[in-house]
């Protein structure tokens, strides 16, 4: 039986430009074992499975699988996702804003012309992080410790440790090695551009699949939705305001954020790159 499907690009300044995710429409009647296998298979970042909702108030429901763990709730996904749904003719319930259930409850996306953006949804962990666990992603990441502004926790679903810098230069400079500590890392970087430049921050995302190497992602809305409510709670930053990611791997990322009655949107370009079936 085959699916529709789309691969996505999203964050992109430009087509192909940002970050890629695979998403299987009409997902129903697939076992886990066969969503893990064909996200495998995908060797994208993440893959998603779009699935009839099961929450009143949701256009459609989401499963999202990295390449070894399904994650509650991620971000270039969630906007990859939305797109491809609509791509594929879905008409959201609300005009104007698609409503997506995933394990982190509902999440609205709003649609603005070739822009998606979602509400970042509330982290589930947060504060300060442990001084002997801090010192440890310090060395992972190679970084003198004089350069560390911050440090507390961005989890919202994927469980970023969130590291602040002085710079950006520092952020683009950084060259981790996970080698010598073995395991889970989640490693979210932050640093500022030069006072009035756009974009005014530089981020990057470090993390591990099960026993491989430690592995950069060229954009993460989870990330930047976590540290955006971070930066903004600090003071470092105002909204609205925009966020560069995949410059180390020549990427051009580029987040929208903005605020609203309390609400933080997260947002960026979406192109459907690849349209047509697949037969997991």
């Amino acid at each position: 039986m085959t699916r529709g499907f789309r691969q996505v690009d999203v964050f992109g300044d430009d087509t192909c430009t940002g970050n890629p995710v695979a998403v299987v429409l009409d997902a129903q009647g697939l076992d886990d074992e066969t969503l893990r296998r064909f996200s495998v298979w995908s060797n994208l970042s993440e893959c998603t499975f779009v699935l009839p909702p099961t929450t009143a108030g949701a256009d459609y429901r989401v499963r999202i699988f990295t390449l070894n763990t399904e994650l509650p709730f991620a971000g270039h996904p969630t906007l990859g996702t939305a797109r491809a749904w609509l791509d594929a003719g879905g008409v959201p319930a609300t005009p104007g804003v698609v409503v997506q259930e995933c394990g982190a409850g509902l999440v609205p996306v709003r649609i603005d012309g070739e822009r998606l953006a979602f509400a970042a949804p509330p982290r589930i962990r947060s504060g300060p992080v442990d001084a002997d666990l801090l010192t440890t992603v310090i060395e992972v990441l190679g970084v003198e410790p004089g350069k560390v502004v911050d440090a507390e926790w961005l989890d919202n679903g994927p469980g970023w440790v969130g590291v602040l810098l002085d710079s950006a230069d520092t952020v683009l400079g950084l060259r981790p090695d996970a080698s010598g500590h073995p395991g889970r890392w989640d490693i979210g970087v932050i640093g500022p551009h030069a006072p009035g430049a756009q974009p005014s921050f530089e981020l990057r995302a470090f993390f591990t699949e099960g026993v491989e190497p430690l592995r950069e992602d060229p954009v993460t809305g989870s990330l930047n939705a976590a540290a955006a409510q971070w930066l903004l709670a600090r003071g470092d930053a105002t909204t609205p305001y925009l966020a560069a990611q995949g410059t180390a791997m020549g990427r051009r990322g580029r987040i929208h954020v903005t605020a609203e009655d309390g609400t933080i949107w997260v947002g960026g370009r979406t192109d459907v790159v690849l349209s047509g079936t697949a037969a997991p």
